[in-house]
């Protein structure tokens, strides 16, 4: 789990990229908060909160609210260790394909959550050689069938 930050550090979207299938979900925060985020977490992943096993995050004061976001959410929490985003390969490897669509110092203010939608179906449409070429969601309903 990570933040995009927005022009002026105003606005930010909300990264979370399981590990397995690559999946991605994303939530738009109007104001950049420790509150905002933990909110937009605990809205976006509360219909899967069964699923979530574990969320690693930065040590940044955004996610300062994780001990309600755990409970909420019945998981646990780890964090990477400071300044080691070798930690959080994958999640840093789709900030950058979201940067492909999101350029840095963009106006997050105009993005919408239709854009956020069309944005997570082509990241979750996007073939990946790590999963043998399959797309983050066919891998996923491959794994639900087995």
């Amino acid at each position: 789990m990570d933040t995009i930050i927005g022009k002026e550090r105003k606005q930010a979207i909300l990264t979370v990229v399981e590990r397995v299938s690559k999946f991605t979900a994303l939530k738009k925060v109007e104001i950049k908060t420790a509150e905002q985020v933990s909110n937009a977490v605990i809205s976006g992943l509360g219909s899967i909160s069964d699923s979530i096993l574990t969320i690693t995050r930065n040590n940044g004061s955004k996610f300062v609210y994780h001990e309600i976001i755990s409970n909420k959410l019945n998981t646990e929490f780890y964090f990477a260790h400071p300044y080691s985003s070798c930690e959080r390969g994958l999640n840093e490897n789709t900030n950058g394909l979201i940067r492909q669509y999101l350029k840095k110092g963009s106006d997050f203010s105009i993005v919408n959550d239709e854009y956020l939608i069309e944005l997570i179906d082509k990241l979750n449409n996007r073939s990946r050689k790590i999963l043998g070429y399959l797309t983050p969601k066919k891998y996923l309903k491959e794994i639900e069938l087995t």
